[in-house]
C-alpha cells in the first residue's frame, strides 16, 4: 500500500480534511492512527437518546472517529426514526462531515424475511446491488457487510455481497466484512469451535474484496480470546499489507459500565485491530456516550480524545 503524504491519520485529522478523503484516502488515514480509531454505531429504527441531538452527534462529541448506522432503511427515510428527520447529508453536515457509514445485512439463503420484522423492515437494510448504489449517493463514507443476530445470515453469504459490491464499485467504496455476532447456528470468525478455517474464510473475504475485516472482542463474545483474534488480525495484515480489522465489542457489553469498558478496550487493542467498534445496545438504540469516551481514553489517551471532542 503506497502511502500519500497528504492524508493525516483520522485521530488528529479535521472534519474538514477527513471530509475530502477518498474512501481508500479514509483506508489510509485509519492505517496511519495505529490502532487508537474508535467506531460508534446507532440503532436507526429507535429515535435515539434525545429527541434534541441525534446518537451520531452525542457519539462524535464523546471521542468517537466514526461511526455506523444499524437498520438503515434505504427504500424509507420515514423509517430511520434515529435521523430524527433527516437525510443522511444533512447529518453529516450536522456533524462536520465526519465518517459515517452504513451497515447491511447480508441476505440469507431459505430465511423467511418477513418473520423478523417485528422491529424494523429487514428488506430496506439488506444488501443487495441498488441498495449499495443507494447508499453510495446518499454519501456514506463506507459500508459493513455482515448479518444482525437473527437473520440466518453465513459468512458465505457475506463473502457473495462482498465480491459483488467490490466488483460493482472498486475503490470507489470502503468496505468492511466479517462475522462478529450471532454465532449460534454458525459460529463467529475465531471461534474454535467453529466448522470452518477463520484463516481461509479471512483469505475469501480478502479475495473478494474486503478494505477491512470485522471480528469480535475478546471479553464481549463468549469463548473469544485475545490470542484467538491476535492471530486472526495478524493473518489480515500479512496476506494482503493495506489490508484493515475491526474489531467489534457487542453481545449487550456495550451496556456495561465504564470499568468493564476499559478492561475489554484494554484487550481489543492488544489484539493488533485498527479499528475499535462497540455496539448499539444501549438504551436509545446507541452506543453509550460515556462508554464511547473511556473507549476513546483508553485507546489514545485524554489528549487524543480531547481533541477530537473539541475539533468542529
Amino acid at each position: 500500500m503506497k502511502l500519500n503524504p497528504e492524508v493525516v491519520r483520522l485521530i488528529t485529522a479535521s472534519p474538514a480534511q477527513a471530509a475530502k478523503y477518498t474512501p481508500m484516502e479514509l483506508k489510509e488515514s485509519i492505517l496511519k492512527s495505529e490502532g487508537r480509531v474508535i467506531m460508534g454505531q446507532e440503532l436507526l429504527f429507535h429515535p435515539g437518546i434525545s429527541h434534541q441531538v441525534t446518537g451520531p452527534e452525542l457519539m462524535f462529541a464523546f471521542g468517537a472517529d466514526m461511526v455506523m448506522l444499524n437498520t438503515f432503511d434505504l427504500d424509507h427515510n420515514e423509517k430511520n426514526l434515529g435521523l430524527q428527520g433527516m437525510t443522511l447529508m444533512e447529518l453529516k453536515e450536522k456533524v462536520g462531515y465526519k465518517p459515517i457509514g452504513i451497515y447491511m445485512g447480508c441476505p440469507a439463503k431459505n430465511v423467511d424475511i418477513k418473520d423478523n420484522e417485528k422491529l424494523y423492515r429487514m428488506q430496506g437494510m439488506l444488501y443487495s446491488k441498488e441498495h449499495l448504489l443507494k447508499a453510495k449517493e446518499l454519501g456514506a463514507d463506507f459500508i459493513i457487510l455482515g448479518g444482525n443476530p437473527g437473520s440466518g445470515t453465513s459468512i458465505k453469504d457475506v463473502i457473495a455481497a462482498t465480491k459483488e459490491a467490490k466488483e460493482l464499485l472498486g475503490d470507489d467504496i470502503l468496505l468492511f466484512s466479517g462475522k462478529w455476532e450471532d454465532g449460534i447456528v454458525e459460529k463467529v470468525l475465531g471461534d474454535p469451535l467453529a466448522d470452518y478455517d477463520s484463516k481461509e474464510i479471512i483469505k475469501q473475504l480478502i479475495d473478494a474484496g474486503a478494505d477491512v475485516i470485522d471480528l469480535p472482542a475478546p471479553g464481549s463474545r463468549h469463548g473469544i480470546t485475545v490470542e484467538m483474534i491476535r492471530e486472526l488480525v495478524e493473518f489480515t495484515h500479512r496476506y494482503k499489507p493495506g489490508t484493515l480489522a475491526m474489531c467489534f465489542l457487542n453481545s449487550s457489553v456495550e451496556m456495561a459500565d465504564i470499568n468493564t469498558i476499559r478492561e475489554i478496550s484494554l484487550m481489543m487493542k492488544q489484539t493488533g485491530a485498527d479499528i475499535h467498534a462497540i455496539g448499539d445496545g444501549g438504551f436509545g438504540g446507541s452506543s453509550w456516550p460515556e462508554n464511547i469516551y473511556q473507549m476513546s481514553v483508553t485507546m489514545k489517551g485524554k489528549q487524543y480524545t480531547w481533541l477530537k471532542m473539541a475539533k468542529k
